[in-house]
């Protein structure tokens, strides 16, 4: 199939689950004509395009790393195979690029220059754990990582349960994993006692996904184990 040039976004896998379990075939067909790729980090990128197709011609290949430590003015540059006329591919560590992941920044250079963007289909943690906890799935916001320190941590929290109760908005937030536990035993005690919590872990792997709402009273005590694993925290006020 000939692509057009444009900037196309390929979701990753959010777990150790097949390939068939989360990336559409069409997806797999489009990265077979693609040269060019601005990644997150090399090493995994290449690694899901060999997963992908155990021949891909890696070597045929450039990669433009894009992440924390990029600097922004080197960023543009990264487009130039699509200012030539060339497709080029987005992909992030897991899950959708550009959404919680800094492929957003060259999303946004192409959409100011005109360029074309495609998003393609694939797993996204925040809208799966959504789906499944049983919350307002017509008003939410994602706020990302709450504060580290306590207070300031505290201070957001009650923001945000003040949101959820005032607009019946589901909030949803993420934490490093390695601290997953600490948080679940803060939010336990912090949040009002009816206000309900989701846990969602491990989202598409078959052996460990978990995902688990209760009022905060009841996560209060609960044996539970999520440290080193990625999760989505949500949190939901009932009316």
């Amino acid at each position: 199939m000939e692509l057009l040039p444009a900037l196309y976004l390929l979701p990753v896998e959010i777990s150790e689950a097949p390939s068939e379990m989360s990336i559409p075939m069409g997806n797999l067909q489009i990265v077979k004509e693609i040269r060019h790729f601005i990644v997150e980090n090399v090493r995994t990128a290449r690694r899901a395009l060999r997963r992908w197709h155990r021949d891909f011609p890696i070597d045929d290949c450039t990669f433009f790393e894009l992440n924390g430590h990029t600097r922004a003015e080197s960023i543009s540059a990264a487009l130039d195979p699509l200012r030539r006329g060339l497709p080029m591919g987005v992909m992030s560590e897991a899950g959708c690029p550009a959404v919680a992941d800094p492929g957003a920044a060259v999303v946004a250079i192409a959409q100011r220059e005109g360029r074309k963007v495609v998003p393609l289909v694939g797993p996204s943690s925040i809208l799966m754990a959504l789906m499944a906890s049983g919350f307002n799935g017509q008003g939410f916001a994602f706020n990302g990582y709450l504060p580290i320190k306590e207070g300031e941590r505290l201070a957001a929290l009650r923001e945000l349960e003040s949101r959820a109760r005032k607009l019946g908005q589901t909030q949803i937030f993420i934490e490093t994993p390695y601290r997953n536990n600490r948080l679940v035993e803060f939010l336990a005690g912090s949040l009002r006692p009816d206000t309900l919590l989701c846990v969602a872990c491990d989202i598409t792997d078959p052996a460990r996904e978990s995902v688990v709402t209760l009022p905060a009273s009841r996560w209060k005590g609960r044996k539970t184990d999520y440290d080193k694993r990625p999760a989505i925290f949500l949190i939901h006020v009932p009316s």
